[in-house]
């Protein structure tokens, strides 16, 4: 006889979803450095909101592509919406793209680098929440509770023990972090509302394609541009430029699968590894030592690590 476990598939156990959302966080923690790196390759001011706009969808619109292009390749048709689909497609869109990248990079001009990154690791509790009390995908349990908690505080660990560690809340700086947040978390639930539905990897690569176009119109209506500082050589700009795709195209299509398979405490708690992998890999890609010690480092990751294996222990029956 087979069992419903036998028929799982491999993303929905428990070492499939560990590899799933740890490869996913550690190509978001990679998005850290390499987006500073792009701001030099493309001249971009961090306080020109526009070209940071115009560069988010520039990047998305190329992740969409990516998926869609290689969607279509896999399954030799053309990986394209029905009707059916644009609905969930423009929602989902509104929420992880346009919403949550517009509120965070116009907060982000307003607050400090060290608070926006606490507040925006409290989306894995927001999603927990929102689970359980707005679309009751499941019971909020102490246990998840528990290990949000532990987790958050191994993001707030390697946040404030850096050279630029301290707290500041204004509604146009924190506050708009604060709804970018928000805004994240939603999108997670709605992906995997729509997932019962629709195809996760199709709603991923035609919501960024559709974000991306709207972020790029946004920031080159309001002055923005993308364009490599370096004419002459513009390769490494460019070649960045499609790795920050690829980035969205692989991480958030993997998360997709992820959320569409398991609980979404279950996935959200390993949103705390993406501040733990950022951290890190800024230190080994741009040399950022000073900014948190290798003992704190650990220290938080052991905390993440720990409130991801609380989430993620099965319940007593």
């Amino acid at each position: 006889m087979i069992t419903d476990k036998e028929n799982k598939p491999f993303i929905a156990t428990l070492p499939g979803v560990v590899l799933a959302c740890l490869a996913a966080c550690f190509l978001w923690g990679s998005a850290f450095p390499c987006v500073k790196i792009g701001y030099e390759l493309f001249a971009v001011d961090a306080a020109d909101v526009p070209s940071i706009l115009a560069f988010a969808g520039t990047r998305f619109v190329i992740a969409g592509l990516m998926v869609v292009a290689g969607m279509s390749v896999a399954r030799r048709r053309a990986f394209v919406p029905e009707r059916r689909d644009l609905p969930a497609i423009g929602t989902l869109s509104l929420f992880q793209t346009v919403l949550q990248y517009v509120l965070f990079y116009v907060g982000l001009a307003n607050c400090a680098g060290v608070t926006s990154s606490i507040l925006e690791a409290s989306n894995s509790f927001l999603c927990v929440l929102l689970a359980a009390l707005v679309f009751r995908f499941e019971r909020l349990t102490g246990r998840k509770v528990l290990g949000c908690l532990v987790g958050f505080a191994g993001v707030v660990l390697v946040n404030v023990t850096g050279e630029s560690g301290g707290f500041s809340f204004t509604l146009a700086g924190e506050g708009m972090v604060l709804a970018s947040t928000l805004a994240a978390a939603t999108s997670s639930n709605l992906a995997k509302r729509f997932s019962l539905e629709h195809d996760p990897v199709l709603l991923s690569g035609w919501q960024f394609v559709l974000g991306g176009a709207i972020m790029l119109a946004v920031g080159l209506a309001a002055g923005g541009h993308v364009a490599p500082a370096d004419a002459a050589n513009p390769l490494p700009a460019l070649a960045l430029l499609a790795y920050l795709g690829f980035i969205s195209a692989a991480a958030y299509s993997l998360w997709s699968l992820a959320l569409a398979a398991n609980p979404v405490s279950r996935v959200a708690v390993f949103g705390f590894m993406n501040p733990v992998f950022g951290v890190l890999l800024s230190a080994v890609l741009l040399g950022e030592t000073d900014v948190v010690s290798p003992v704190v480092a650990v220290a938080a990751l052991v905390l993440v690590s720990l409130g991801i294996v609380i989430v993620n222990r099965p319940e007593k029956d």
